[in-house]
């Protein structure tokens, strides 16, 4: 039998892991369970990626863009007459705005290199780039600052299932600021 040339497969992997893992937790995520919701053999999951520690390295990174996507079409972040903490709160607000599928999945994926090695760069990076960024507009204290305060507000959030409320996060981000625009 002729092998099928499926270029797109890889990356229907790494999508059907991230909805494993939104429907069913890290907990749910197996080769098995990705093959069958990505409609592929199992081989094909471990030929792309050894480990499911490789998987979800794919998988944060895949999240992370969704985040870094979203920053760059706002591009507010590059304009030093718009009021940073104003713009923050309001990113916060599209991203944690609607299904929040997403957002949850990025956190689990987070929480998860508590206990796996392999995900802390790709968290650190995310959060290094996040900082970076906003360094262009502060100082790198208080750019990494605005990083702990957005990733607090987003947990909170999400674990006390309370609605997002934009002036709250906008007041405590201009705060950790210093009231900078």
């Amino acid at each position: 039998m002729a092998r099928r040339h499926d270029p797109d497969r890889r990356q229907r992997i790494i999508d059907a892991a991230i909805r494993v893992v939104g429907a069913k937790g890290i907990a749910g995520l197996s080769h098995r369970s990705v093959a069958a919701e990505a409609d592929v053999p199992l081989g094909s999951t471990t030929y792309h990626f050894a480990t499911l520690d490789d998987l979800m390295v794919a998988a944060l990174r895949q999240a992370n863009e969704g985040f870094a996507n979203l920053l760059a079409a706002r591009g507010a972040l590059t304009d030093p007459d718009t009021d940073l903490a104003a713009e923050l709160a309001g990113l916060l607000g599209e991203w944690l705005g609607g299904d929040r599928t997403g957002v949850e999945l990025e956190y689990e994926l987070y929480l998860a290199a508590l206990r796996r090695p392999a995900l802390r760069p790709v968290a650190a990076a995310w959060a290094d780039d996040l900082a970076a960024r906003l360094a262009a507009r502060t100082d790198p204290a208080t750019a990494r600052a605005l990083v702990a305060v957005l990733d607090g507000v987003c947990l909170q959030v999400l674990l006390t299932d309370t609605p997002y409320d934009e002036a709250y996060a906008r007041d405590v981000l201009t705060r950790v600021a210093g009231g900078r625009r």
